[in-house]
């Protein structure tokens, strides 16, 4: 892994500034405003908790399954029934669920079978 930070990782904030100006505007695609950002949310946590701890921490850590399952219950949780709970402005959704699986197995999938073996 490089000092610099993943151009992937960088294309998901500027993915996810763009779905923030969209709905701002009320502009709402359905699937890319609703799912779009949940399905790019756990690779990217991933990232930014790896790259935190090898290039901050100076650990030598990757992701692995236990992580992503543990992040996607984490995660889901969180955005899906704690937040709805507190705030009206979240709504739980078994489909937000969903992708962020998807997007966890793909990035484990992608990055931690297909590139470091």
């Amino acid at each position: 892994m490089k000092n610099s930070i993943s151009c992937g990782f960088l294309l998901g904030l500027a993915v996810w500034a763009f779905i923030i100006v969209l709905r701002e505007k009320g502009i709402v695609i359905p699937v890319i405003s609703n799912h779009l950002t949940d399905f790019i949310t756990l690779p990217m946590f991933a990232y930014l908790v790896e790259y935190i701890m090898n290039h901050l921490l100076k650990y030598h850590w990757q992701p692995d399954l236990k992580f992503i399952i543990t992040s996607t219950v984490y995660l889901s949780l969180l955005f899906e029934v704690v937040c709805p709970m507190l705030s009206e402005k979240f709504t739980g959704d078994f489909w937000d669920v969903l992708a962020y699986s998807a997007g966890g197995m793909i990035y484990y999938l992608a990055k931690v079978r297909l590139f470091t073996n």
